[in-house]
């Protein structure tokens, strides 16, 4: 149903307020909606859940900071999205193929890195839980930030979930916003799922397969991405 918030009388949804209850009861829809359709996509397994369960078998922290940096990744792109550059990116074949070409390299030398030298154990200490941490957030953000599929899902995705009447810009990165609580959430759920088992992933043994498996899944998104096309 199309919304009637813009009229001469200027009953206008302006940025996340409106005088009109039939604009409220329009934008609460949308973020049902928004709300449902992401949920789904976000319970889909994938390179930032990947991300995720690697870290956690080092322990809660480092996980959490996977997720932390992961989610930042994704506000970026609802930033970059909202202030015009993920259009830039949807229609410049030249931005979208560098942006490609770098992700995918980056997710591929994880990747084989992982297959090539597992960790035979996981590191303790506090200093290395500190590096571990940092490198967890950094990892999480920078394979986000290296994949404008990302982009180009909130410049494509999230259109269909703007009311009429409201400011597109302000309203994206309201619907990114609620993607990323909705990630952090089900991050949460699987760290919380691994403490029980940190004893069995701190095992050497679990570690390797662990690694190795994330890097087949790095490797195996790396070469999806590599040969993605724009639309």
């Amino acid at each position: 149903m199309e919304s009637k918030c813009n009229n001469t009388h200027a009953w206008r949804c302006t940025g996340f307020t409106s005088r009109s209850r039939h604009c409220i009861m329009t934008i609460t829809q949308s973020l049902i909606a928004f709300t449902a359709a992401a949920t789904v996509l976000t319970l889909t397994p994938g390179v930032d859940t990947a991300m995720v369960l690697r870290n956690a078998a080092t322990g809660p922290r480092s996980a959490v900071f996977a997720a932390i940096g992961i989610g930042l990744g994704c506000l970026i792109w609802g930033g970059a999205v909202s202030l015009g550059l993920g259009a830039l990116l949807a229609a410049s074949e030249t931005a979208f193929t560098i942006v490609k070409w770098a992700g995918a390299a980056y997710l591929l030398y994880l990747g084989v890195g992982l297959l090539l030298r597992p960790r035979a154990a996981l590191a303790v200490g506090n200093a290395t839980t500190g590096g571990s941490a940092r490198e967890a957030f950094t990892g999480g953000l920078v394979t986000n930030l290296l994949n404008p599929k990302v982009g180009v899902f909130y410049i494509t995705f999230l259109p269909q979930f703007i009311p009429t009447g409201v400011d597109p810009a302000g309203f994206s990165f309201v619907l990114a916003g609620v993607h990323v609580v909705l990630g952090m959430l089900w991050f949460a759920v699987l760290i919380a799922a691994t403490i029980p088992l940190g004893r069995f992933l701190a095992r050497p043994r679990v570690v390797k397969t662990m690694d190795r498996l994330t890097g087949g899944v790095f490797i195996a998104f790396g070469l999806k991405l590599a040969l993605s096309r724009q639309g």
